[in-house]
């Protein structure tokens, strides 16, 4: 009884509200105190789970402009995660996210000198994509650039360049430090451009 009444509650407070605000929203889908900004904008899968704290935000840079930002089935966010599209993010099934990560397609224009960051326009970066599979490590942050699938990024790493399948990344910037290799069927260490040592 005590759990139906406290599944009750969730649905009958917290989640109609903002259901059918989506583009899409799937079955037990739980976003846990989360800010949006954007709806129409965003897909979110089933069995999503996205922790307090986080802001989700997909909001294009013009008014005419498309904007769009997929969470697929089965992907974990963890707490005060910040994920800002003014194009395109995508982040593929059951990705783990852990807390306090950061993940844009865009960044301040900083270039004029004369000007504070702030009064300078924001810049579109390439779109983002976190392939199935990943694990996305606490206070990592992704501008810009695409994970592959069943690739793990290291704690504390910004990620500005495209991360292939199957490699473990990390540092400021991120580079590959250990790739899969199929042939022996082990995690082995690599150079920066995922070559075996």
């Amino acid at each position: 009884m005590q759990k139906f009444l406290g599944k009750l509650f969730y649905y009958l407070f917290t989640f109609p509200r903002y259901k059918f605000l989506f583009a899409k929203i799937g079955n037990s889908a739980r976003l846990m105190n989360t800010r949006v900004d954007g709806f129409r904008n965003i897909q979110i899968g089933d069995k999503v789970f996205i922790s307090e704290g986080t802001w989700l935000a997909a909001l294009p840079m013009q008014k005419d402009a498309s904007c769009k930002l997929h969470i697929a089935s089965g992907t974990y966010i963890g707490r005060y995660a910040h994920i800002y599209a003014t194009e395109k993010i995508e982040i593929a099934e059951k990705v783990l996210i852990a807390d306090k990560v950061y993940i844009s397609d865009n960044q301040h224009n900083y270039e004029n000198i004369q000007l504070p960051v702030i009064a300078q326009p924001v810049k579109q970066l390439n779109p983002v994509k976190i392939d199935s599979g990943a694990w996305i490590g606490e206070n990592v942050c992704i501008i810009g650039a695409s994970v592959g699938k069943n690739s793990v990024i290291g704690a504390n790493a910004v990620v500005t360049k495209n991360i292939p399948d199957c490699c473990v990344a990390a540092g400021i910037p991120a580079i590959i430090i250990k790739r899969y290799n199929f042939e022996t069927g082990q995690w082995q260490k690599t150079d920066a451009m995922g070559n075996f040592v």
